[in-house]
């Protein structure tokens, strides 16, 4: 998952993500994976043939199983929602009466009210904080994450966590990216300190497709040629959400 990658996706409008596509004038591309979908040519899905707009949102459906499931599997730290408003909105998404969650989740009807309520609240709150930052943007032509001459970064959006680990900016990247690695993309050291192993690390999985499969030979062949402690680099892409793998070990994927 590469730096554009995440200004793609964090740079989306609330519709741009409802959709889980961007358009422009010459194609619709897929927020969460970076797939094209070319204006003006015939896709074929099924056997029956739709523009590209319509292949877009099949996309969406058959790779992704739907931006609502997308979003709502993304990490708290930036959906702001806790476990239990998590599984709330999950049942709710499937039709569930409020009864019916309830009984799912083994608690009183009125908690689940309640949990309406507090949701009710942050939706209210979003779309002040939203109008906002547009405004801001606005009156000051400038965005929230602009410094005066440099840009703090997103973090990738399969991140674990968030914290300060994560106040990075374009030229820290830049700066820390020459420091550690030579032309050829290989480390010449590994980083101790987390904001710049975070640097390094979203470097290293630019070498790895999205939406391929890797066996673990696959992966630690590609990381050889980086660093010779390849198990230390497998094992950090993991846990600071870069890759994901299966508990068998035996299948590993960039996570998007």
């Amino acid at each position: 998952m590469d730096i554009q990658s995440n200004k793609l996706f964090w740079s989306a409008t609330i519709e741009e993500l409802r959709n889980g596509f961007i358009e422009n004038e010459q194609e619709y591309k897929c927020i969460i994976c970076e797939e094209v979908f070319q204006k003006g040519r015939i896709y074929k899905i099924n056997s029956e043939l739709y523009d590209a707009k319509r292949t877009a949102e099949f996309h969406i459906e058959i790779n992704h199983g739907s931006m609502l499931g997308y979003l709502l599997e993304m990490n708290s730290v930036f959906t702001g929602l806790s476990d239990i408003q998590r599984e709330v909105l999950t049942l709710m998404s499937q039709g569930l009466s409020d009864k019916e969650v309830a009984i799912k989740l083994g608690v009183a009807q009125s908690t689940i009210r309640n949990h309406r309520y507090k949701l009710r609240q942050k939706e209210k709150q979003a779309k002040i904080f939203l109008a906002l930052m547009e405004l801001l943007s606005k009156n000051t032509n400038e965005k929230i994450s602009k410094l005066e001459k440099e840009v703090i970064c997103d973090a990738h959006k399969t991140a674990t966590t968030l914290d300060d680990r994560y106040n990075i900016t374009d030229k820290e990247k830049e700066d820390i990216i020459k420091i550690y690695m030579n032309d050829e993309g290989a480390l010449k050291s590994y980083p101790s300190k987390a904001k710049k192993k975070i640097i390094i690390l979203e470097e290293i999985v630019k070498n790895f497709s999205k939406g391929k499969t890797y066996s673990e030979k696959e992966i630690n062949r590609v990381l050889k040629r980086i660093y010779e402690d390849y198990a230390t680099i497998r094992r950090e892409l993991i846990e600071y959400g870069f890759i994901e793998r299966t508990n068998d070990c035996n299948s590993y994927w960039v996570k998007e």
